[in-house]
């Protein structure tokens, strides 16, 4: 009997890939935060995921071919050479994202041990 490891591991490899592009996503944020005229740009994770899964249920995703749609982020105050990126909500968000790929790989972690442990005996 084969183990089918993409629905074994359930949503917690989607989402360490969702997690990986919003990172990335975030960082070229911070690194332009004084490009004059450059927009912030993230995903709206919650919605990315559901249209991960959703297409998983459809008979099977390959993790590197699903990319999530980046949205522009509104600024709460814009500054004048029309650059969105504000320091203190992209580090909130970044280190938000940092903790939550932490979570999720650990989940990842446990599931990969009790399989493991289950293979073992």
């Amino acid at each position: 009997m084969a183990i089918k490891f993409d629905k074994a591991l359930g949503l917690h490899a989607h989402a360490l890939h969702l997690r990986a592009e919003r990172t990335r996503l975030l960082a070229a944020n911070l690194a332009n935060e004084s490009t004059p005229g450059y927009q912030a740009r993230d995903i709206d994770f919650a919605a990315s995921l559901q249209r991960a899964l959703a297409n998983d249920e459809g008979g099977g995703l390959a993790l590197g071919t699903t990319r999530a749609e980046p949205l522009y982020r509104v600024p709460n105050h814009r500054s004048q050479d029309g650059n969105t990126v504000e320091l203190g909500v992209e580090q909130a968000a970044f280190s938000q994202n940092a903790s939550d790929f932490q979570t999720s790989l650990t989940f990842l972690n446990m599931k990969l041990r009790g399989l493991r442990q289950a293979i073992e005996g």
